[in-house]
């Protein structure tokens, strides 16, 4: 596993009993060795005080920390304030992406309305401070006009200055090979790291993946029902086909896997386990 990266998503968690969960989870996944601990954000930055507080805390464990920064509802003064305030805290890499709305926001929709702009304003306020992360959708943004956009909108991210993406989550590694294939034709060559989003439940699974746009094989999405509610099946299930996707991707020349863990350490610790030198 040396010879590829591998990086774990948290959220910012909101209670004192989630913030504890979430220590003991970072302790855990840390056997791993992760590159980095990303932490997420709400709708239009709506838990920033939690996402930068948890950074800040893994950072001062002596762990690598990206916090998520959206363009969307804020200001350049905004921006300005924040990534001055993580570089002025030693955090050396971002995740930079559009972001969305809240439900019924009423305010402005920000200065910046595109991630290739945020990626722009960051480099010119900080050049090359940050290792900058952008996203990428093997499976085509759901609000992309079409594929063929989508992939330009990539591109652009790119020529912005972003060091390196890490993809939506998918079951599909043709997607991700076919993506990877489009965009190196298009002249991009940053790593380009397989998003894994482990299976435990299929109800949550399906109304993420119905929210993002991310397909399920109609294989898995049939098997997974048919188990209804044992989870311990679900599990076995999920484990290995998310395991043999990864073992996949890695074989086919992925540089390293970001796991959305929505803080829970045992599925991604497990598929790490199945991926080790036999």
């Amino acid at each position: 596993m040396s010879q590829h990266s591998f990086s774990i998503e948290f959220f910012p968690p909101k209670t004192p009993e989630g913030v504890e969960k979430l220590r003991i989870a970072r302790r855990t996944l840390a056997e791993i060795r992760p590159e980095y601990f990303s932490v997420t954000f709400g709708a239009a930055g709506s838990t920033q005080a939690g996402t930068r507080d948890t950074v800040f805390e893994i950072h001062g464990e002596g762990h690598s920390a990206a916090p998520h920064l959206s363009c969307m509802g804020r200001s350049r003064a905004d921006l300005r304030e924040i990534i001055g305030e993580y570089k002025t805290h030693g955090i050396g890499r971002l995740v930079a992406l559009r972001g969305d709305l809240p439900s019924g926001f009423g305010g402005s929709f920000g200065e910046l309305h595109y991630a290739s702009e945020l990626i722009e304003f960051i480099r010119a306020e900080t050049g090359d401070w940050f290792h900058i992360e952008a996203a990428a959708y093997p499976e085509m943004h759901p609000q992309a006009k079409s594929p063929q956009d989508d992939l330009q909108n990539f591109v652009r991210k790119v020529k912005a200055g972003a060091n390196s993406a890490i993809t939506q989550y998918f079951y599909n590694a043709d997607a991700y090979f076919r993506f990877v294939d489009d965009v190196h034709k298009l002249g991009v060559d940053i790593p380009i790291v397989a998003g894994i989003m482990p299976i435990t439940n299929y109800t949550q699974l399906m109304r993420f993946s119905d929210m993002c746009g991310a397909e399920i094989p109609r294989w898995v999405r049939l098997k997974l029902a048919s188990f209804g509610d044992d989870t311990e099946s679900i599990r076995a299930f999920g484990l290995d086909v998310v395991a043999q996707m990864c073992e996949r991707l890695l074989a086919g020349g992925a540089p390293g896997l970001h796991f959305y863990t929505l803080n829970q350490a045992g599925p991604t610790l497990a598929i790490c386990n199945r991926l080790k030198p036999r």
